[in-house]
């Protein structure tokens, strides 16, 4: 039972030894709340919270997408935090402790948990977990601790070759978006010889709104389409290929052109809606909220890039609505850009190709070390 290596954690941080906040994210795991959210969700007394210390762990029995039964983390970032007293907090009495922050990576505890909590009942947003039965579940570890170290080293040196992909993504996503200041701006481009033009973009196109489609038009077969709240989630700033399809029957006005810009016409926050998008494929359906720019004058790639990192704050600066935000096509067309000739447009489009394709190339690459490490924890665990 999780009693027999581990008891629980109720100290409290009643002389404020801690004024760092903590939440879980499944992700992510215990993270400083100021640091995650971008601000401060615990109340400001935060005296009643629990004092947790670096090594000892806490359960969230809040639900998420891929943990329907809430997250088990170790606090491993800083010295101590508090945690809201929702979350049930222990620390281990024996067991090597990497192994067993693997152990609860692999979500094998699942069934445990499955079998204690009520159907159904949710208090706060929480799965109804009482204390006293999550101390008895059961759990299956190899008792041997030379076994134990062994596993947990494989999965620190794994963990170890993820970070180390996640920060080359991280940089290369960095380096991209500082070529693409450079080279699309006048003021900043070393390239003497390129020519700029200035225009609004209401001069160099023209809008049409999406097909009136939903996600309720989504079927295995039929026309590729898209939907405008996957430009933030699932897309790329060059679309080449589409993950959704629909048989609905739409005017060839919605297909797409090569070098269609998409941008959203509303969103959560102003940065989703500053959000552009060039497709690169022919008689794709454009669907939902979308602002549909098509021009001849210009690039469709070389639009998306000014859009998403020259004059993304000028979108958010005219976007409207607090809950949900809008952007008029209207208002778009009065923005005033730069852009370059023709000639020098397609040399900057192959080399922002180039480094989209090593970013691509190495994303795939941390999928795949992040597939491998979440099926070797299913395979670790009985």
């Amino acid at each position: 039972m999780l009693s027999d290596f581990s008891e629980r954690v109720t100290r409290k941080n009643t002389k404020n030894e801690t004024n760092l906040p903590l939440t879980i994210s499944s992700k992510d795991g215990l993270v400083d709340q100021i640091s995650y959210f971008n601000k401060m969700v615990a109340s400001k007394d935060i005296s009643s919270y629990y004092l947790l210390k670096e090594g000892e762990y806490a359960y969230n029995k809040s639900y998420s997408v891929g943990y329907d039964f809430g997250s088990i983390k170790r606090l491993d970032h800083y010295p101590m935090g508090a945690l809201s007293t929702l979350y049930i907090c222990f620390a281990l009495k024996r067991h090597n402790s990497d192994f067993i922050r693997a152990y609860f990576d692999s979500l094998k505890w699942y069934r445990e948990i499955y079998m204690i909590s009520a159907e159904g009942a949710r208090n706060h947003g929480l799965l109804n977990v009482p204390t006293e039965d999550f101390f008895q579940t059961i759990h299956y570890l190899p008792q041997d601790t030379r076994e134990q170290r062994k596993i947990a080293n494989f999965i620190i040196t794994l963990d170890r070759r993820i970070d180390a992909q996640q920060s080359l993504v991280k940089s290369l996503k960095k380096y991209k978006r500082g070529v693409v200041r450079s080279l699309l701006s006048p003021e900043n481009c070393g390239l003497k010889e390129v020519q700029w033009q200035c225009d609004t973009i209401g001069n160099l196109g023209s809008f049409i709104k999406g097909a009136p489609l939903s996600k309720a038009d989504i079927s295995e077969t039929g026309t590729p389409f898209i939907l405008y709240g996957e430009l933030y989630t699932t897309y790329h700033e060059v679309i080449t290929s589409v993950v959704r399809k629909t048989e609905a029957v739409v005017e060839q006005v919605y297909h797409s052109m090569v070098g269609d810009v998409l941008i959203p016409t509303s969103g959560e926050t102003s940065e989703e809606i500053s959000t552009a998008s060039c497709v690169m494929l022919p008689g794709v359906i454009l669907a939902g909220d979308l602002n549909i720019f098509r021009s001849t004058k210009i690039d469709g790639r070389i639009m998306s890039y000014i859009l998403n990192h020259i004059v993304n704050g000028n979108i958010a600066r005219i976007a409207q609505g607090k809950s949900v935000v809008h952007v008029q096509a209207s208002e778009i067309s009065k923005i005033e850009i730069s852009y370059p000739d023709p000639e020098t447009q397609i040399r900057i489009i192959k080399v922002l190709e180039a480094i989209s394709n090593r970013i691509e190339s190495c994303e795939k690459e941390l999928n795949h070390l992040t597939k491998m490490r979440n099926s070797l924890l299913q395979q670790l665990f009985i």
